[in-house]
């Protein structure tokens, strides 16, 4: 998980440094904009405004140690919908209050916002109507459980009519782990309710709110400067063929040396999906076995780029091998969904 953290003060350097110390494993970058001593943070050059236009685009996470005010004015002009928002944190410079601003339950701000406050010993200020009344939150079991919601606007009508004690049926076509949480009811059909299913057409209740499990991963190659919407064309007449919705994918993936194609970014934007870059190294050190390309090898030093990425990605089971058209290449996996109500 990428979170940028930048502190607008000494103190707030020195809280910042607290914050890392509270999220081992994660990558957590300190930054400040001072003109007080930094302790040694990374000083961030130009407009702070540009800096969050990036952040926005590159991080998981952002945590603004200052006022709440700094940070509301900074995020204004990149908000856009909570499907695509980064989580973002507001601290004060001696973190005594870790606020969670945007991004609650998808973004997992809620979430980061409690490991943060439990890491430094602050106090979690957390304001989503669900998570005050201890009550089931559908964004944040999708979320958590790799499931892409279908419509936000029917995820709404589920956390109000959770929230006022109505009907709201659940059911699924995949296993799903732990107690039906207070709030829901095992049904087939109703007025209202949820439905797991890898058919997003499914619609056993009057107004369904489908959740799509991301059970698919793509490896994929090609050549330099491959068009973009011939990728598109190609991946999707792919998934077409083998009967999986594009919601379904979880991750796209391939070699580092495509890391600035735009053919695989823009699918990536478009599915949806995150997209992973792997060395050469690190495609040859899995275990099994993979198409063999000699031509590719020479290369790019890897026999079989596609598969080799769907693997590394977290795919298990191939549902198609290599597959080439017109100097590019995919590969499909799946990806074990397994929900858990927690």
């Amino acid at each position: 998980m990428r979170i940028d953290v930048v502190a607008f003060s000494t103190n707030g350097c020195r809280t910042a440094m607290r914050v890392k110390d509270a999220l081992p494993g994660e990558d957590v970058r300190l930054f400040s904009k001072t003109s007080s001593d930094n302790l040694g943070l990374e000083k961030i050059e130009g407009p702070t405004s540009e800096w969050t236009g990036r952040a926005f685009q590159e991080c998981d996470a952002i945590v603004y140690i200052g006022a709440v005010g700094i940070a509301v004015r900074y995020i204004a002009p990149y908000v856009k919908s909570k499907t695509v928002d980064p989580a973002v944190v507001a601290m004060d410079e001696h973190g005594r209050w870790t606020i969670a601003l945007l991004s609650g339950h998808i973004g997992g701000c809620n979430a980061l916002t409690q490991r943060i406050a439990d890491g430094i010993g602050s106090e979690a200020i957390i304001t989503t109507a669900t998570d005050l009344n201890g009550k089931f939150a559908v964004d944040t079991f999708a979320s958590l459980n790799g499931l892409r919601i279908s419509s936000m606007k029917i995820a709404k009508d589920v956390s109000a009519r959770v929230l006022d004690s109505r009907f709201v049926g659940f059911c699924s076509d995949i296993p799903i782990e732990g107690e039906l949480p207070a709030g829901l009811t095992i049904a087939d059909s109703g007025e209202f309710g949820v439905c797991v299913s890898t058919d997003p057409e499914k619609k056993p209740f009057d107004v369904t709110l489908n959740l799509i499990p991301m059970d698919t991963v793509l490896g994929i190659g090609c050549r330099r400067n491959t068009d973009t919407e011939r990728m598109d064309a190609f991946i999707r007449s792919i998934l077409e063929e083998d009967g999986i919705d594009p919601r379904r994918v979880a991750a796209i993936a391939s070699i580092d040396l495509k890391k600035d194609e735009a053919a695989i970014l823009t699918l990536a934007r478009r599915l949806s999906a995150p997209v992973s870059f792997y060395t050469a190294d690190d495609l040859n050190s899995l275990e099994g076995e993979f198409s063999r390309s000699e031509f590719v090898a020479g290369i790019t030093s890897v026999d079989c780029v596609c598969e080799r990425s769907a693997v590394r990605a977290g795919g298990t089971d191939f549902i198609r091998r290599k597959t080439a058209r017109d100097g590019m290449t995919v590969a499909v996996c799946s990806k074990p969904v397994t929900p858990r109500f927690t």
